[in-house]
């Protein structure tokens, strides 16, 4: 196993690795809308943190060497189901044609308070 860091994406808040690699997959612990250099949450709307929590995993995938093609399973965590839709279409434009698999469930709460975490699940060439 291998330690995946990217030192433009948000610290980890905690005792845990922004990603493992284990033979051809990467394993990205889930990201919240926090902003890399200030580390408070962005955005209000959960299209807001959507965006920038994509933007985040994205910068831990390009730090073992892929990209959001490589994903092949997300688990979205949402402090509300209501906000599916709308996360949703964030979510549709950020990956266009590519569909990995997704698991999304609603949680009664997340770090700092956000509106949605995402983790996935990556293979590494």
């Amino acid at each position: 196993m291998q330690s995946v860091h990217s030192p433009q994406a948000p610290l980890a808040i905690g005792p845990y690795a922004q990603a493992i690699r284990s033979g051809n997959l990467l394993f990205c612990s889930g990201q919240t809308p926090l902003h890399p250099e200030s580390m408070t949450l962005q955005g209000t709307t959960i299209e807001e943190q959507t965006q920038r929590v994509l933007q985040n995993l994205e910068l831990v995938l390009e730090a073992a060497g892929v990209n959001r093609k490589s994903i092949v399973k997300t688990t979205v965590f949402l402090k509300n189901f209501a906000d599916f839709d709308r996360m949703n279409a964030v979510y549709a434009a950020f990956f266009g044609e590519h569909r990995p698999a997704r698991s999304t469930v609603e949680v009664s709460r997340l770090p700092k308070d956000a509106l949605v975490e995402i983790e996935c699940v990556a293979e590494v060439g």
